[in-house]
């Protein structure tokens, strides 16, 4: 795994672009680029108030900032042209399995045509050498066994969120093998599958440990719909640090990224059961749950696991923070921020602990 001085020495100056900066993951992505000295121009729609973008004061460190939507092509287009990037991360998504069944379309169209639009506008700008595009675990075909999901298995999605993002994994394909196999950016585009990611600035609604925190916070119960449901849980930093190193192997092309397509899960001992989760953290925290009955047709995979070996013996990538230590600094993150500590200085201060773990 690289270290801060190896990121540092590539990452300083480097031009980048990310759709979706205003979200959880592209906040502590913006706020990693920035600490490591990158030049940073955000695309995305406009975030809520109580998001770690704005808590973050990130804002203030960004090249450029604009609040636009994926599926405008024109602008996105203008946007990029503009910017002139070295390198692109897209994370622009409609992101809940729960929001896609209540709006199908518009997750269709953001995920799907956001992505293809993403491509449609890098086709022919020339200074950009590697692009990031980010998925899901839960691209994959759900089969009854208890194998680790590769990146060559059969994709397949149940929900519309899911169905959503295997549509964004062929598109993807579709692009590299139609315009982009005699370009700047031939073995220079992938797609990444992590985990269901925690950690520090998560606010979003129906989601497991931002409700967890929300019970705690304002003594509310919180209500359990799937408790056995297993999950590939992983601290955000997990995904986040293989993107970076994914990314400078393309911009050198010093990897075989023929097949395109990377998962970065965590580690087998972080497959566990909703509930268990939530009896780890009622351990420190005070709050009470209750387990209530699915009475929507909402459907959720009850089990996903990936394999990341690829990114093991390509990247030299693993998953430094076990689930203990994982709750751990995303319920620390939690309390510091309540004292006083800035969400920046927090996030910044995590990530340097997570590099330096052996």
């Amino acid at each position: 795994m690289e270290n801060i001085k190896q990121l540092k020495k590539f990452w300083s100056k480097k031009k980048v672009f990310i759709t979706g900066h205003t979200g959880f993951k592209g906040s502590w992505l913006s706020i990693i680029l920035t600490y490591l000295d990158s030049t940073v121009d955000g695309y995305s729609l406009k975030p809520k108030k109580n998001s770690l973008f704005y808590k973050s004061t990130i804002l203030h460190k960004l090249k450029s900032n604009t609040y636009a939507d994926i599926n405008d092509l024109i602008k996105l287009k203008k946007r990029i042209k503009a910017c002139k990037p070295e390198i692109i991360f897209h994370l622009a998504a409609q992101p809940l399995v729960i929001e896609s069944y209540k709006e199908p379309l518009k997750t269709l169209n953001t995920n799907i045509i956001g992505t293809a639009n993403l491509l449609e506008s890098i086709r022919n700008i020339k200074t950009i050498k590697s692009v990031v595009i980010i998925t899901t675990d839960k691209v994959y075909k759900i089969k009854k066994h208890n194998k680790l999901y590769k990146e060559l298995d059969q994709l397949g999605g149940f929900d519309p969120y899911s169905a959503s993002k295997v549509g964004a994994e062929i598109v993807v394909e579709s692009y590299i093998k139609s315009f982009f196999q005699n370009s700047n950016l031939k073995n220079r585009i992938s797609t990444v599958r992590a985990g269901n990611v925690i950690g520090g600035g998560d606010f979003s609604e129906n989601r497991l440990i931002p409700d967890i925190i929300s019970a705690v916070n304002n003594k509310n119960k919180l209500k359990i719909r799937n408790p056995n449901h297993i999950r590939p849980w992983q601290h955000v930093l997990d995904p986040l640090v293989g993107y970076l190193i994914l990314a400078k192997r393309q911009y050198t092309n010093k990897i075989d990224n023929k097949d395109h397509a990377w998962n970065f899960g965590p580690s087998k001992s972080n497959f566990k059961k909703v509930i268990d989760i939530v009896k780890y953290i009622k351990k420190s925290q005070q709050f009470k749950y209750i387990l209530v009955k699915n009475n929507n047709n909402f459907n959720e995979t009850n089990i996903l696991k990936l394999n990341s070996l690829k990114a093991k013996k390509k990247l030299k990538w693993f998953s430094k923070w076990n689930l203990t230590e994982s709750l751990t600094k995303t319920l620390e993150w939690n309390k510091d921020t309540k004292k006083g500590i800035s969400a920046k200085d927090m996030c910044e201060r995590q990530f340097l602990m997570y590099l330096n773990k052996k």
